[in-house]
C-alpha cells in the first residue's frame, strides 16, 4: 500500500505541475472541454466577454491531479503513522482527496475564472486609439513610441508619423493604421483642425 499511495501522490504532484505550466488543463472529460487559457489583449471597443469557468466539469485537468495528490499523501501518512485499519485509511484518504479537489475547484472555477473575460478579435483593433508620444518620432519614417490606455492598463507601441513629419514628445496622437507591429499616427489637433475645415 505504501507504494500505491506514493505513486498516487507523485502522479498527482507531477500532473498538477503540468496543469499549471504545461497545458494539462486542456484535458477533455466527456462532452466538457476543459481548456482554461484566457486571452486578454486588445483595445476595448465594446467588450464581448464570456466566463471561462461557467460550464466546467468538476472532474478536469486541475481537480483530478489535486485529488490524486491529496489522496496519496493522506493515505501514505495515515497508513504509516496511525493505528487505523486499511479500510479506514482508504476512506479517510478518499475524503482528503475530495476535499483537496473541491478546494481547487472552488478557488479556480467559482472565484477566479468567473472574473476573467475573453475579448473578441474586434477588440484588438488599434485604429482610432488615442495616445501620447513618449519617445519623439523622428522625420522621414523614424520610429518613436506612443503610450495609450487599453482595457484599463497603460500600454506602449512603436510608432511612425503617417505624414513623415516629426512629432514631438508629449504630443497627443491618434492611430490611423497599424501594420507589422507599428502604429502609424498623426497629431490629434491636426485631425481636429482638418475636420473643422471640412464642415
Amino acid at each position: 500500500m505504501n507504494t500505491f499511495f506514493l505513486i498516487c501522490f507523485v502522479l498527482g504532484l507531477v500532473m498538477s505541475l503540468l496543469a499549471a505550466f504545461g497545458g494539462l488543463g486542456r484535458l477533455h472529460f466527456g462532452h466538457v472541454h476543459g481548456h482554461f487559457g484566457v486571452h486578454t489583449h486588445g483595445v476595448a471597443h465594446g467588450v464581448h466577454a464570456r466566463h471561462p469557468g461557467s460550464s466546467m466539469s468538476a472532474i478536469n485537468g486541475f481537480t483530478l491531479p489535486a485529488f490524486l495528490g491529496w489522496f496519496g499523501g493522506a493515505g501514505y501518512l495515515l497508513y504509516n503513522y496511525s493505528p487505523l485499519v486499511i479500510s479506514a485509511v482508504l476512506i479517510l484518504a478518499i475524503v482528503s482527496g475530495l476535499v483537496g479537489a473541491g478546494f481547487i475547484y472552488v478557488i479556480l472555477f467559482k472565484l477566479l475564472l468567473p472574473r476573467e473575460r475573453v475579448l473578441s478579435p474586434e477588440d484588438t483593433r488599434m485604429d482610432g486609439v488615442v495616445g501620447r508620444v513618449s519617445d519623439e518620432i523622428r522625420p522621414g519614417g523614424g520610429i518613436g513610441e506612443i503610450l495609450f490606455s487599453q482595457t484599463g492598463a497603460l500600454r506602449g507601441a512603436p510608432a511612425r508619423s503617417e505624414s513623415g513629419q516629426p512629432i514631438a514628445r508629449g504630443t497627443e496622437v491618434v492611430v490611423l493604421r497599424y501594420a507589422k507591429g507599428i502604429a502609424y499616427v498623426s497629431p490629434l489637433d491636426e485631425l481636429t483642425t482638418w475636420d473643422r475645415t471640412q464642415q
